[in-house]
């Protein structure tokens, strides 16, 4: 073992000093703990990062309370970074609490309340997400105790709709979910309304002035609701039109971000807009995809499933996703690289439960399988009676084709 240590260091931003080379120090009479200086630097580097007058993005604290075991709170947690990540919020921090009792003034006590809010201003914080739902009495508390921003999870699934909807139909279920959300919270001139208004969680469509009143949001939601019948009648003139085709329909389902866009892209060579952010795809595309004999099936990219799924979103969306009784055929996609994705499974068949579809016939398709070593997909695909794809790989899609031709075509049962 050598004599001495030598170590040097990056340092937080400094134009006059870019790095630090430590004094060596015996071997023996080193009594620096590495996970403690590499978090305090990193946390410096983070917090300057958080600072900085050329970052526009909001910062926040992801905070989680339940009586949960603290490792799904983790992963419930990882899940909420993800979907922070697609309104570009910048994520200083994760807090897990386990509670005994759930406070129903704070849903935490007054204490550590305080406590979350010294720190998260310590920290650059702007923001702070919940990972449960906060009722509107919670919410008045704890915005009375601190200026940042305070939303919820289902808030922040709302802000992504609000961003990736561009149809006529997508814009007005999002805005009617945003309504119906905001309207228990419309009581009194509290802070709490305020901050549910501009920025991450209030925006969209469904944006209006505090002032606006109860009235008048009850009003615009009646109207959203014509409005939304309107548009059922159209999708129901174009499912008409869809049956006088006798194409066979197959509907790509799937938890959010799982490879279903890029799935649609491949099988049809089109270009539906993908990302790698949850929530990537909210307005429905259908393309044509052609099989030997020039048989051609419709072929359907839906909106993510996801755990939880806010009830006012459900229900504007339900319309949308009653489309899938059209379908003849699910396939459904699922990220195997994912270490939760046998949750995710979960959540779409609780999904297609609360539809009354979970009996339509289904291809279980696990994609990204490159990324998992081949004897263990081997027998995940065993276990799960799947199929093996890579989206971005058209050379792996022979077994799913060949699935697809003969469940459409051929009619044989069920995998």
């Amino acid at each position: 073992m050598p004599d001495n240590f030598y170590g040097a260091h990056l340092l937080p931003r400094n134009p006059d000093k870019l790095y630090e080379v430590s004094d060596p120090v015996g071997t023996y009479n080193l009594e620096l703990d590495f996970r403690e200086f590499i978090d305090s630097l990193q946390e410096q580097m983070q917090r300057q990062r958080a600072f900085s007058k050329d970052d526009t993005h909001e910062r926040a604290i992801l905070i989680s309370v339940s009586q949960v075991p603290r490792y799904q709170q983790e992963e419930s947690l990882n899940e909420l970074e993800e979907l922070a990540a697609s309104c570009d919020v910048m994520v200083l921090d994760k807090v897990v609490q386990r509670a005994k009792e759930i406070n129903p003034r704070y849903l935490i006590g007054t204490g550590k309340v305080r406590e979350l809010v010294i720190d998260a201003l310590g920290k650059g914080a702007t923001l702070l997400v919940f990972d449960q739902d906060l009722s509107p009495s919670q919410r008045r508390a704890i915005t009375d105790i601190t200026e940042l921003k305070v939303i919820d999870r289902s808030q922040l699934i709302l802000d992504i709709f609000a961003r990736r909807a561009h149809s006529g139909d997508g814009k007005v279920q999002v805005e009617l979910a945003q309504l119906k959300y905001r309207l228990p919270h419309l009581t009194g001139k509290g802070t709490a309304m305020s901050r549910l208004m501009g920025g991450v969680g209030g925006r969209g469509p469904g944006e209006m002035k505090l002032e606006i009143d109860r009235r008048r949001v009850r009003d615009r939601i009646n109207l959203l609701e014509r409005e939304l019948d309107k548009l059922a009648m159209a999708r129901l003139q174009r499912k008409r039109r869809r049956l006088k085709m006798s194409l066979p329909i197959l509907s790509i389902i799937g938890y959010t971000n799982a490879g279903k866009s890029t799935l649609l892209n491949s099988l049809t060579r089109s270009t539906t807009f993908v990302q790698d952010k949850m929530f990537a795809t909210l307005d429905t595309a259908s393309r044509r995809l052609r099989f030997p004999h020039e048989r051609d099936v419709i072929i359907t990219d839906t909106v993510g499933f996801i755990r939880d799924l806010p009830p006012d979103l459900m229900a504007a969306f339900k319309a949308t996703l009653e489309e899938l009784e059209d379908a003849d055929v699910f396939i459904h996609v699922v990220d195997i690289s994912n270490p939760r994705f046998e949750e995710h499974m979960d959540s779409v068949r609780n999904i297609l439960t609360e539809l009354e579809l979970i009996e339509k016939p289904q291809l279980l398709v696990f994609n990204k399988c490159d990324k998992i070593a081949p004897d263990v997909v081997q027998n995940l695909l065993t276990r799960y009676n799947a199929l093996a794809i890579v989206a971005i790989d058209n050379s792996t899609f022979g077994p799913l084709l060949d699935a697809i031709h003969y469940r459409v075509f051929e009619g044989a049962a069920p995998l």
